[in-house]
């Protein structure tokens, strides 16, 4: 969906979505690559400790406590409302520069606004961005959006500060959710605009390819599976998945 290529060096992605949509898994994704390349991934966790994001994504087939006992990872948990937003930026710049991380996670970005206003929490993540962009450290923020708004926003209003925008949803039809991914902007590089269907496995995330029905449209879930078990409907290429890496 990046022309195949991924992120340049020292871009901000955000990942946004609601609850429930694959963020955190995704997230743990993003963090095992690094790790699998032999970089230092630094995740900053203001809504899980380190023992429940490592026990959570061993349900999709993610060791995260394997890279952190090899010294790949490391897990700095903390509630937000434990510092004010000037603390806990002087806390991130330290780690960083102690650990020098070529990769780092802050997640859920949005929790900050327990202990600061929207205009705040968006100039102190500007400042962490501006840090890490001249120590060419890729940064990955998640972003908790509430159910019922437009979909193509954030409830910190962050995105204009992301080279690039990654966007999670979870619609509901025929009776099920079924989840998506979608890259809003991509800023240098050529990506995808389609909207595409992920599944979760014991094997990680899957990206499923698109099927499309006669009128066009798109088909995601069981009404996907039924159209491939159809003959000769559709696209008579069978269904491809790729495990996100």
């Amino acid at each position: 969906m990046l022309g195949k290529k991924g992120y340049f060096r020292g871009n901000s992605v955000l990942v946004s979505g609601t609850a429930g949509t694959g963020k955190s898994s995704l997230t743990s994704h993003f963090a095992e690559a690094a790790c699998e390349r032999g970089e230092r991934c630094l995740y900053f966790a203001f809504e899980e400790s380190a023992s429940q994001i490592t026990r959570n994504m061993r349900s999709i087939g993610i060791d995260l406590e394997t890279w952190m006992r090899r010294g790949l990872l490391r897990v700095h948990a903390q509630r937000p409302t434990a510092l004010g937003l000037e603390a806990h930026l002087v806390v991130m710049h330290r780690l960083i520069d102690e650990w020098q991380p070529r990769v780092v996670v802050v997640d859920p970005v949005t929790n900050m606004i327990a202990v600061g206003s929207e205009t705040e929490v968006k100039a102190m993540l500007a400042r962490l961005i501006d840090f890490m962009k001249l120590r060419q450290v890729t940064a990955l923020f998640t972003s908790l959006t509430e159910g019922g708004g437009a979909a193509e926003r954030t409830d910190l209003g962050v995105s204009s500060l992301m080279d690039v925008w990654m966007l999670l949803g979870n619609p509901e039809a025929n009776g099920e959710r079924n989840r998506t991914i979608q890259i809003v902007k991509a800023r240098g590089m050529a990506h995808s605009n389609q909207v595409r269907e992920f599944v979760m496995t014991d094997r990680g995330i899957t990206l499923v390819d698109v099927s499309r029905r006669a009128d066009g449209s798109v088909s995601i879930g069981s009404a996907r599976t039924a159209q491939e078990e159809q003959p000769g409907a559709g696209d008579p290429k069978p269904s491809r998945r790729r495990t996100v890496k």
